[in-house]
C-alpha cells in the first residue's frame, strides 16, 4: 500500500490534474475511486479530522443531491451531513489527497503539495 492516497474522480478535471501533478513529482498514490468505493461514516470522520474541517466544508453545494437530501438546512449536526455523504458520495468535494496522517483538498491543484 502507498503511503499516499487521493480521493479521486476520474471524471472531474481538478482530480485528473491533482493526480498527473502528484505523478509529475514521482509520487505513484494509491487510487480511490470513491464514488464507486464511497467511503463509511468512520473513514470520513477520520478524513474530516485530517483536513481540519467541519463535514460541512466538504459539500460540494451545487450537486442536486445537495438540495435532495435538505442539506442547505443550517441545524444539521456533522453527523447527518456525514450521513448524506456517504448516502450520495458525489456530494464531497474532490480531490483529496492524504499522506502522512495529513490531508489536503486538491483545489487549486498544487494545494496538495503542502504535504510534501
Amino acid at each position: 500500500m502507498s503511503e499516499t492516497r487521493i480521493y479521486h474522480n476520474p471524471r472531474c478535471s481538478k482530480s485528473r490534474q491533482t493526480l498527473q501533478l502528484l505523478q509529475d513529482q514521482g509520487i505513484t498514490p494509491e487510487v480511490r475511486e470513491y464514488l464507486k468505493d464511497p467511503l463509511n461514516a468512520e473513514e470520513l470522520r477520520e478524513l474530516l479530522a485530517m483536513l481540519g474541517i467541519s463535514a460541512r466544508a466538504l459539500l460540494r453545494t451545487k450537486e442536486a443531491e445537495y438540495a435532495e437530501a435538505g442539506l442547505a438546512n443550517p441545524e444539521l449536526d456533522d453527523a447527518a451531513v456525514i450521513e448524506a455523504i456517504c448516502r450520495y458520495p458525489k456530494l464531497m468535494e474532490r480531490p483529496i489527497v492524504v499522506h502522512q496522517g495529513q490531508a489536503r483538498i486538491g483545489r487549486p491543484p498544487e494545494q496538495v503539495l503542502e504535504l510534501f
